[in-house]
């Protein structure tokens, strides 16, 4: 049995436990980078940060911050309750492509009308994602996207045994 038990946060930690639900959508400075076979694809210290109860954060980052060269819309899409429909897309450097690794809200709800225009990248199927350098850890899983920092304390939703909290 998974044990759901919060982590108390450190100074300078985040819980997910307080994160809000719905989620919170905030800006961050963090340099917030995407490496794919090889080849920064996001670069940016202009991202979104959507925060989630039980949820480690996904960064968005904005459009002209990715090499969308590398990108090809894939007709996968699911729907978020609070966010509306996304769609996905494959990403493909070289001879290494993986389907459904980043995706988008073309048309947000109006209360996250903010990350149209924004990509988000699944860490678990880039290379590398980094946040002000430091490499992120994955939420396990493959339906949730988060990104695990050293600030960022759970247990976080995604695994095994997690998926009704």
């Amino acid at each position: 049995m998974f044990n759901r038990q919060r982590i108390e946060p450190k100074p300078g930690q985040e819980s997910v436990w307080d994160y809000p639900r719905p989620p919170r959508l905030e800006s961050s400075s963090k340099h917030i980078q995407v490496v794919f076979n090889g080849e920064i694809i996001a670069d940016t210290k202009n991202s979104l940060r959507m925060l989630e109860t039980s949820h480690p954060p996904v960064y968005y980052v904005p459009a002209e911050d990715v090499k969308q060269e590398y990108l090809t819309q894939t007709n996968h899409q699911t729907f978020c309750e609070w966010k509306g429909k996304a769609r996905y897309y494959a990403l493909k450097v070289g001879d290494q492509e993986v389907i459904n690794a980043v995706w988008d809200y073309p048309n947000p709800s109006s209360r996250y009308s903010d990350i149209k225009g924004y990509f988000a990248f699944y860490p678990a199927k880039m290379e590398a994602c980094y946040v002000d350098g430091e490499k992120v850890q994955s939420q396990e899983g493959d339906f949730y996207g988060g990104w695990i920092t050293s600030e960022i304390v759970g247990p976080f939703k995604g695994a095994p045994g997690t998926w009704g909290w």
